[in-house]
C-alpha cells in the first residue's frame, strides 16, 4: 500500500469501502468479493481495504476493542506492542515524572496511543512515509492528540523535556534477529540514548551483561508469554538492576541479591513465570514463597504454599513415580492415565515423543514433572493448583 492509496482509504469513499468489506467478509468468498468491488473501485484500493479488514481481525489480540478503528501494515502489526504492555510502560513513564515523549521510529503508533492516553504529550518520528501517515490516522481515530513527522530517528533532536522511546526493528531480510548488532536503529545509538532520559524495548533474550551500566532492565510477560525486555535509561531515576513484571496482573519482582538455597521436596512445586526466570529472580521468588530450589541449576521451586500466582504456577505433588520409561508407563497405566501432560526442565526429554511412546489409553488425565534433583533425574505426579 502506497501513501496515496492510504490517503484515499481515509476519505469518505474509502471509509465506505472499508465498511462494505467488513460487512460482506465471510458472507462472500474473497475472490467473489474482490471481483465485485473492483468493478467500481481501483484495484489497489480494494486490495488495501481487504487487507485492512484482515489485519483488523488479527490485531484484536494486541489492541482489543481499538483494533476495529485502527490501520496497519503486516510488518508493523507484527512488531507493535500489545496494548496492556504499552499501557504499563506509559504508566511507569508518568510515575517517573515524564510529561513529554518522542517515539523514535513510532511505526503505526501503538506506543504513541498508550502514552497519549496516559496524559503524556507525544511526538512520533517515522522514516517510512506510509507508517507515519498510519500513525497520524490512528491517533486521530481514537481522538488523541499528538504529532507524527517523517524523519530519521538517529538524526532527530530530542528536546530537553522529552523522554525518548525507541523500539528497534528486530527483523532483517532473513526474518527475526536475536543479535543486538543487527538492530535498526543500531545498538550503539540505543545505548547512547539510555545514558540519559530514554526507554528502549528490546528482545527478551538480551543477556544480563549486555544491559548498559545505570540502566534498569525489566522483563515483561503477558498472559504467561514472555514478550519483551524494557530498558529504563540511567537519567530516569529508576533503580539500576533487574525486574520481572507479570501482566495483566501488574505484579513486579525486583532483584535484591538473594542467594539460591537448595533443599528437599516439599508439598508443592512452583514453575516461575518466564519473566522471573529470564530476569534471574528465581531465588527471590523462592524466598518470598518460603521455599527453595530442588536443584541449584534448575528453575523449579518447592514450597509448602500453593499461593504462587501470578509470579509462578503451583502444582501439588501427589507422589513420586519411576523416572525410567518402562516403569513410568506401568505406573501410569496402573493409575488409569490416558491423557498426559509432561512438563520437563533439565532433562533430555521431548514431551510429545515420550507421550507417544507411552501409548496410554486410560480414562484419567494427569500431569508429570520430569526434572533433576541434586543432579539426579526424577519424576513427580502433580496436580495444577487453581
Amino acid at each position: 500500500m502506497d501513501a496515496q492509496t492510504f490517503a484515499t482509504l481515509t476519505t469518505p469513499a474509502g471509509q465506505a469501502l472499508l465498511a462494505e468489506v467488513a460487512a460482506c467478509a465471510g458472507r462472500e468468498s474473497d475472490l467473489a468479493l474482490g471481483t465485485r468491488l473492483r468493478r467500481d473501485h481501483p484495484v489497489e484500493l480494494v486490495a488495501a481495504a481487504v487487507t485492512q479488514n484482515h489485519l483488523r481481525g488479527r490485531a484484536v489480540a494486541k489492541f482489543g476493542a481499538d483494533a476495529a478503528h485502527l490501520y496497519y501494515t503486516h510488518d508493523a502489526l507484527e512488531q507493535s506492542t500489545r496494548r496492556t504492555v504499552a499501557d504499563h510502560r506509559a504508566t511507569r513513564l508518568v510515575a517517573l515524572g515524564a510529561t513529554r515523549v518522542v517515539d523514535l521510529g513510532c511505526g503505526i503508533g501503538g506506543d504513541l496511543i498508550a502514552c497519549a492516553r496516559a496524559g503524556l504529550a507525544v511526538r512520533g518520528v517515522e522514516q517510512d512515509e506510509v507508517r507515519a501517515a498510519i500513525a497520524r490516522a490512528n491517533l486521530a481515530a481514537l481522538g488523541l492528540e499528538g504529532t507524527v513527522e517523517v524523519g530519521d530517528a538517529t538524526t532527530t533532536t530530542v528536546a530537553a523535556d522529552e523522554v525518548a522511546f525507541v523500539d528497534p526493528a528486530r527483523r532483517d531480510g532473513a526474518g527475526r534477529t536475536f543479535r543486538l548488532d543487527a538492530l535498526v536503529p543500531p545498538w550503539d545509538f540505543v545505548t547512547g540514548l539510555l545514558a540519559g532520559r530514554a526507554v528502549a524495548k528490546v528482545m527478551p533474550g538480551i543477556a544480563h551483561d549486555a544491559v548498559p551500566p545505570g540502566v534498569q532492565a525489566e522483563w515483561v510477560s503477558h498472559g504467561g508469554d514472555l514478550v519483551e525486555a524494557c530498558l529504563w535509561g540511567a537519567g530516569l531515576g529508576a533503580p539500576e538492576g533487574r525486574v520481572a513484571t507479570v501482566l495483566p496482573a501488574g505484579v513486579s519482582l525486583v532483584a535484591r541479591g538473594t542467594p539460591a538455597t537448595v533443599g528437599p521436596l516439599l508439598s508443592h512445586l512452583v514453575e516461575p513465570d518466564d519473566a522471573v526466570i529470564r530476569a534471574g529472580l528465581v531465588a527471590e521468588l523462592a524466598e518470598d514463597l518460603g521455599g527453595h530450589l530442588l536443584d541449584p541449576h534448575i528453575a523449579w521451586i518447592t514450597t509448602e504454599s500453593p499461593d504462587a500466582a501470578p509470579l509462578g504456577r503451583a502444582f501439588r505433588v501427589l507422589e513420586e513415580l519411576p523416572y525410567r520409561e518402562k516403569q513410568l508407563r506401568a505406573a501410569l497405566r496402573e493409575r488409569d492415565i490416558g491423557t498426559l501432560t509432561v512438563k520437563k526442565r533439565g532433562v533430555d526429554v521431548v514431551p510429545e515423543r515420550l507421550v507417544a511412546r507411552l501409548k496410554l489409553s486410560g480414562s484419567r488425565t494427569a500431569t508429570v514433572v520430569l526434572t533433576r534433583v541434586a543432579g539426579e533425574a526424577r519424576a513427580f505426579l502433580v496436580e495444577r493448583q487453581p
